[in-house]
């Protein structure tokens, strides 16, 4: 079995892919498989990360000095992870801060945890998209050192992100790090909005349009699909800060700082 091969092909990896490697190479039983690994991490071909997952050490390097690259490791922390919110935002280029956080959408029971100085979170998708089976809904693969690796895209990000602000660094984080996006596929952004069913987020989202309406080519068309679907009474955009500015179109009560783009006053 050509395990060389197979460590410098995947620096990231879980102990099914490597017993599916394995099986292709005539070896397939449990026990010969955890002693393999066993014996490559004393030896220091590889390093253990968490149970079933492992980094490949590269040549010159120990252990202690592989540093295995965290998009990847939150990639493979569940069959159907996809990396989303900040983290796609960041992954993509597009992130106005670097966190050293890394988020990741998976059904799977993934308990937080700390490694190489990273934090990885595990988040479920959405109930409303389970219901209509369309978790994978704007997921998409690419590619990080020859391995597929899903995350969300621009679109349905830029949904999640309004959704969820407290997986996405606050307000003034989301505003600065939306506004880096160039293009955004608008069918898709009030697809997905609508599909995700909450009528707080959907007004969110309609009033990100409209504030960016020229800068995105937002069309009257686009807004209306999302007005028709906005709660109807008040609702808070950040039920923490408590006050705020009443935005009729949109029935939120939007805070000053937004409003104002406080973060944009000289210091």
């Amino acid at each position: 079995m050509k395990t060389t091969t197979f460590f410098a092909t995947h620096p990231v990896f879980t102990y099914d892919e490597f017993a599916a490697f394995a099986a292709t190479h005539g070896s397939g039983n449990v026990n010969t498989l955890t002693a393999a690994l066993r014996r490559y991490t004393g030896n220091g071909q590889i390093m253990r990360i968490r149970r079933g997952l492992y980094a490949s050490v590269p040549p010159g390097q120990t252990p202690e000095t592989t540093d295995p690259d965290p998009y990847l490791v939150a990639s493979r922390l569940a069959p159907d992870a996809a990396l989303a919110y900040h983290t796609a935002l960041q992954f993509r280029g597009r992130a106005y801060s670097v966190f050293n956080t890394f988020t990741l959408l998976t059904d799977d029971k993934v308990r937080p945890f700390t490694f190489r100085g990273s934090q990885y979170r595990a988040v479920p998708y959405p109930k409303q998209l389970a219901e209509e089976s369309q978790q994978g809904f704007g997921i998409e693969t690419l590619e990080i050192a020859g391995l597929d690796v899903r995350i969300a895209s621009f679109e349905r990000t830029l949904v999640d992100v309004l959704d969820r602000p407290d997986l996405s660094g606050g307000w003034e984080e989301i505003w600065r790090s939306l506004e880096q996006v160039e293009y955004f596929h608008l069918d898709k952004v009030v697809e997905y909005a609508l599909l995700l069913g909450n009528a707080t987020t959907i007004a969110k989202v309609g009033f990100f349009l409209e504030q960016h309406a020229d800068a995105l080519m937002v069309t009257t068309e686009h807004l209306e699909r999302l007005r028709s679907a906005i709660p109807r009474q008040r609702r808070y955009v950040d039920r923490l800060r408590g006050q705020g500015r009443l935005v009729d179109s949109w029935n939120l009560i939007v805070p000053q700082d937004i409003l104002n783009r406080s973060w944009e006053e000289p210091a």
